[in-house]
């Protein structure tokens, strides 16, 4: 039974009770799976709590509205024990930026320390990421870290936003923040204050998102102290130690009844916008023996010019996102999930950056990373992984000033497919796996911006065709407002199309266009460009792969999609074999069988592919770029 101050047990070898505050009566208490299980849970919902705060308290659309940031909670020894429901990008950058943070300062720590940076090259991940981190000290002993990371609207640099895919060194994208104490002793650093606000360009929300950061952690080390006050420090640290033993056991349990192999994938990334057109080489191979999983990414591209570099913790947190969706539900999100899991990549690649490497826009590489996992995946357990979504979320920016010389940032998020799965068709306008992020609301949008959404709609026919369709994907039509600004946009997936798997069709690529009611101009799928007042762009998501034979998908399903004008009847006929009667609203089952024949004996397949990158002729829709 738990009483508050004590947890009132049976001892093993004897009828009497002791309390779990000290000796053999803690490790008693630590082996109580009731207690255990409520200590668990009620950490775990710390870090959620850290998570709704952040939420609640933020100033920036890119928090409050796409909910681009993590809260975590680590051990004294700054071991990862639990993660708020927010990004899973972040699985594994809060691990290793603490690790950067304790090795700068080791045993200064002190009560009322906080500490802050972002140093991709020191423990971070991309500069406008900014970690804070605060010990907490009971009785003058650290027993954990409360640890939030948001992703701010500007950190400086040549490009409002800080978030730009041309830029070719670090030095070019904004303030760059080595492991530093925010606070000492619960005094303010004021020098690094007065740095940080004539560095960024709004100042207001930088700081405002900063306190929310600093909110989060105090509300963590509240809560914390509570469950010292309640189970004894000695018993929680016992207890923080076991939830992390707890997820690896579980962990390696789980992939034990994997089948042992080498499984290795190969993709491309379109290019990093800088030498336009130039294909980049993604590759991974994983190993797995026993109870542990290996991910190489030897073979990958050698690092880019443009700002596409990732560095290892942003490459081991795709790894990791990877590999636990085909895990099962109940293991808890932290260190004990990464023991089994080793990724590794070489030095100077895109998966693993070094110096003077630019990486503001990492998030597109981290993004199609999970898809290559994916392959990889989906050649060990075919029953459990999808085909691939949209290619990560497309980056989108819009910065300058206004007639006041105040100045003004857009920053947007944007994904929606996910691939066919092989039980159930892609989901439709939802966040890619990897992002987990909230869509903008148009109406603030328009409130707090210089910006008019003039569209945001699902486009039909982009969906790769499969028995379990790819996710339809969406468009938005933005309008600017200003006299003049700056237009970033980070997208991919415009050469390469998502990948179907076992015989689905590839997913139509993305699309930026500027003007589309004018002059129609298509743009790169990576471009830093001025804008005009009245200027319109437009960009089109990437449609998902899709899963198994579009023949042998249900023909009612795609009279479904027919119906709500997800898909053309051309393409039902074409892609899927299904003559729709339109007048009727009924499928014409005898043209229906006659259409699949021909289209089975058209594509002349052998065999079922393992992975589509282009449709077969009779399937293509090449037109629908027009």
């Amino acid at each position: 039974m738990i009483a508050t101050g004590f947890v009132r047990i049976k001892d093993d070898r004897d009828d009497k009770p002791v309390a779990a505050r000290t000796g053999d009566a803690t490790m008693t208490a630590t082996r109580d799976p009731i207690a255990f299980e409520l200590f668990k849970n009620a950490l775990f919902s710390i870090a959620d709590e850290m998570a709704l705060t952040i939420t609640r308290t933020t100033y920036s659309g890119v928090l409050k509205d796409n909910m681009d940031f993590s809260t975590a909670f680590a051990d004294a020894d700054g071991r990862l024990v639990a993660q708020g429901l927010t990004l899973p990008g972040h699985l594994g950058s809060i691990p290793t930026a603490l690790e950067a943070t304790m090795r700068h300062y080791g045993d200064s720590i002190a009560p009322g320390d906080l500490f802050i940076m972002n140093d991709p090259f020191d423990g971070g991940m991309h500069l406008p990421d900014i970690f804070v981190f605060q010990p907490i000290f009971v009785a003058g002993q650290r027993l954990a870290f409360a640890a939030t990371v948001c992703h701010h609207t500007d950190v400086g640099g040549r490009v409002a936003g800080s978030n730009a895919s041309d830029s070719t060194e670090i030095y070019a994208e904004g303030l760059r923040i080595p492991p530093l104490k925010m606070y000492e002793a619960g005094k303010r650093n004021d020098t690094l204050f007065a740095m940080i606000e004539k560095n960024v360009r709004i100042p207001v929300k930088v700081f405002g998102d900063l306190r929310a950061q600093l909110a989060a952690c105090h509300i963590a080390e509240t809560q914390f102290l509570d469950l010292v006050n309640k189970y004894g420090a000695e018993t929680v640290q016992h207890y923080l130690r076991e939830v992390v033993d707890y997820a690896e056991r579980l962990t390696r349990a789980e992939i034990g009844k994997l089948p042992d192999g080498m499984y290795s994938f190969e993709d491309w990334i379109d290019d990093d916008g800088i030498d336009v057109g130039v294909p980049i080489r993604l590759f991974v191979t994983f190993t797995k023996r026993g109870d542990q999983l290996s991910a190489d990414w030897t073979g990958t591209s050698p690092q880019v010019k443009g700002a596409i570099n990732n560095t290892l913790s942003f490459t081991k947190a795709a790894t990791y996102c990877a590999v636990r969706s085909i895990l099962p539900e109940g293991i808890p999100n932290n260190e004990g999930v990464f023991r089994a899991i080793d990724v590794t990549a070489p030095p100077g690649t895109i998966a693993n950056a070094v110096l003077p490497a630019a990486c503001a826009a990492r998030g597109l590489t981290g993004f199609r990373m999970v898809d290559c996992c994916f392959g990889a995946l989906a050649k060990m357990v075919p029953d459990q992984v999808f085909a691939a979504s949209d290619g990560g979320n497309t980056g989108i920016s819009i910065g300058g000033y206004d007639a006041e010389r105040e100045p003004f940032i857009y920053v947007d998020f944007t994904c929606g497919t996910w691939g066919g799965r092989p039980f159930a068709d892609g989901l439709d306008g939802n966040s890619n796996m990897f992002a987990n992020m909230a869509s903008a609301s148009v109406e603030i949008t328009e409130v707090e911006h210089p910006i008019e959404i003039l569209a945001y709609e699902f486009v039909p026919d982009k969906a790769g065709a499969g028995k379990y369709r790819g996710g339809t994907p969406y468009r938005r039509d933005y309008r600017f407002l200003e006299t003049e600004g700056v237009l970033q946009v980070r997208a991919d997936r415009h050469t390469f199309r998502p990948y179907g798997l076992y015989g689905g069709y590839p997913g139509e690529p993305s699309m930026n266009w500027f003007n589309p009611d004018g002059d129609n101009r298509v743009l790169d799928s990576k471009v830093t460009m001025t804008i005009k007042e009245g200027d319109v762009f437009r960009h089109e998501v990437a449609g998902a792969g899709g899963w198994g034979d579009p023949l042998e998908r249900d023909p009612h399903a795609v009279l479904k999609d027919v119906r709500n004008e997800l898909i053309s009847a051309q393409t039902a006929a074409n892609d899927y074999g299904v003559i729709i009667d339109i007048a009727n609203w009924k499928v014409d089952l005898d043209a229906t069988k006659e259409q699949r024949e021909a289209l089975r004996t058209a594509r002349g397949w052998r065999g079922v592919p393992q992975v589509l990158w282009e449709p077969p002729a009779c399937g293509s829709r090449s037109d629908h770029n027009a």
